[in-house]
């Protein structure tokens, strides 16, 4: 078979095709979990087989072993790439974290500020009410409204200052 393919016979990749595309197409699609994946490795491990039919040493074991250990690397390769792609880079990760950071402090001075703070706040942005509407809801003076609009957004305004170090030759 080795030497037919090194001849370049195209029936011998066939015969070659119909013994081990069902091996080869099972290992890899056991591998990557994937039928698209599992028939880019078959074509992959064929093409290979087709074009270097040398790199097969019967001294090694059987031609069977030889394709399934091919397969079994290119799946693994291809794993791999995939699973590199799918990994955050790690300035994205950091973003997330900082993300996340900011939105549990915001959290934490909402739930702590003073409940008339808190309860101007969610009027205004949870209901969608201005600083006049607010009052009314509230039982206030406009003036009274717009002082815990203000002192509400205040406080949030440092839960985005909270995680950034110090700049260098300031105070610590």
């Amino acid at each position: 078979m080795q030497q037919r393919l090194a001849r370049g016979e195209a029936a011998a990749l066939g015969e070659l095709y119909d013994r081990f595309a069902s091996l080869v197409h099972g290992l890899a699609h056991r591998v990557l979990g994937a039928e698209e994946a599992a028939d880019a490795v078959t074509r992959e491990i064929f093409a290979h087989v087709w074009e270097h039919p040398e790199t097969y040493d019967p001294g090694q074991g059987p031609l069977r072993t030889w394709i399934a250990g091919l397969t079994h690397r290119a799946a693994v390769r291809r794993l791999r790439d995939r699973e590199e792609r799918e990994q955050p880079r790690p300035e994205e990760l950091e973003n997330t974290v900082r993300r996340a950071s900011v939105a549990a402090r915001a959290d934490y001075i909402v739930h702590s500020m003073p409940a008339p703070l808190r309860a101007a706040l969610d009027l205004a942005y949870s209901r969608r009410r201005d600083y006049r509407q607010t009052a009314a809801d509230l039982g206030v003076t406009e003036e009274e409204a717009r002082r815990r609009l203000r002192l509400g957004l205040q406080l949030l305004s440092t839960a985005h200052d909270a995680g950034t170090p110090p700049e260098h030759g300031g105070a610590a």
